[in-house]
């Protein structure tokens, strides 16, 4: 198979001496812009900016409950909440599982602190046997994962001991087991959001007929790890943590690219992740539009910090969110290099007025927090402060409720 490193905007062959060819860290102008991201996809990077940490114990559920923005007793109940599937179960895979849940842990005064992507891995006795004879044994207690900030692992599983008090959950790093990956890119987002659970598993057989034993068998790897549809949305792609220091199934060698340009896929869906995006003890999760990414559940009974997040979208008035923007000059080129920063001030170009603050940039592409009212204005045109010829573009998000902007907000405040 050829092997080469890929970048943003041409395949450029190349020899490698590692396992795997990897694309290296993007120059700025391919970074900047991710221009030709959706034209070659898929791709699949290794993140590097999240950890893995492991729930093990009997009061695992209930003490995850108690403590995060969404709903995890379906990881409790086996049969509530599992992938639709026709697969058959193999040695390695499961003919259904529980799809990974997005959810956040909060202050007590309901703003933002660790976001989570929990995972329940396939049970020996869901798939079949080394022999494939019959189920595997069945386990002998409930163990969760999830993939988390790396920048402030220690720090949550501080936090998560001092609220286990004395529930009977073991909570340790798992980071020298497991690494995290993403699946994404253009071909691969638009085939993720129709019903078909994963397009390149669906390639696998021989002639015209369709091998459901291999179909199934290629999605896992020895170990039943897989990937699933990222919980916020599908147009992110396929998300999944496997064992460390090995390549997850249905990667191709020449495919495998640097975190930087996921970061940038992102950055131009309007999604934040982390603690330094979504600001620690500052954000406001709706704000950031957590709703909206599946990570709350407005129906599960009290959890730390329930009461703001409650009120706040009951009241249904939120004047500020999280928005993904273009940099630009004048004449429409896109900045190549990073000229801004987080915390640069957005401001309007002709009265000078404060719109909002940039939380992230990279390149040309950037997440601010803005004023929706000053943002959607028809006339209005937005710049950074200090840097007034830096021109700002403001892009609407295609997977927002249409509730979700101002006008439709105001109407239903009225009514």
């Amino acid at each position: 198979m050829f092997r080469g490193k890929l970048s943003l905007r041409f395949l450029r062959p190349g020899n490698s001496t590692s396992r795997r060819a990897v694309h290296r860290t993007p120059t700025a102008s391919s970074a900047s812009s991710g221009t030709h991201l959706p034209n070659v996809g898929p791709m699949v990077s290794q993140l590097k900016s999240r950890s893995v940490i492991s729930l093990r114990g009997p009061d695992t559920v209930k003490f995850l409950q108690g403590l995060l923005t969404n709903d995890v007793r379906r990881f409790e109940d086996s049969s509530a909440g599992e992938e639709a599937s026709s697969f058959l179960p193999t040695s390695n895979m499961p003919a259904s599982s529980t799809p990974p849940i997005y959810a956040a842990i909060l202050t007590p005064q309901g703003r933002f602190l660790y976001d989570f992507f929990l995972y329940k891995p396939s049970r020996p006795d869901e798939m079949l046997n080394r022999t494939g004879s019959g189920p595997g044994p069945k386990p002998v207690e409930l163990e969760l994962f999830a993939d988390v900030d790396a920048a402030v692992v220690d720090e949550l599983l501080q936090t998560l001991k001092r609220y286990r008090l004395r529930s009977k959950v073991e909570i340790e790093s798992a980071d020298k087991e497991f690494n995290c990956w993403q699946r994404y890119g253009g071909e691969l987002s638009d085939k993720s959001s129709s019903n078909e659970e994963e397009p390149d598993a669906a390639a696998v057989g021989w002639g015209a007929t369709v091998d459901q034993y291999a179909m199934s068998s290629s999605q896992g790897n020895g170990e039943g790890w897989r990937w699933f549809k990222d919980p916020r949305l599908h147009s992110l792609g396929f998300r999944g943590i496997f064992p460390f220091n090995s390549t997850p199934p249905l990667v191709e060698a020449d495919k495998e690219t640097d975190e930087e340009n996921f970061t940038l896929w992102r950055l131009k869906k309007g999604v934040a992740e982390g603690s330094t995006e979504i600001p620690k003890g500052e954000a406001i999760p709706l704000e950031y539009n957590l709703a909206g990414l599946n990570a709350i559940s407005f129906d599960k009974g009290c959890y730390v910090g329930q009461e703001l997040v409650a009120r706040t979208h009951h009241r249904g008035v939120i004047r500020k969110r999280l928005l993904p923007l273009r940099f630009f000059r004048n004449g429409g080129k896109d900045v190549v290099e990073r000229v801004v920063a987080p915390g640069s001030v957005v401001v309007d170009a002709v009265s000078g007025k404060k719109v909002g603050t940039v939380t992230t940039a990279l390149g040309s592409r950037g997440l601010a927090l803005l004023r929706l009212e000053e943002v959607f204005k028809e006339s209005g045109s937005l710049a950074v402060q200090g840097n007034e010829d830096l021109k700002v573009e403001v892009m609407r998000p295609d997977w927002w409720p249409t509730e979700w902007f101002l006008e439709h907000q105001e109407h239903s405040a009225v009514a």
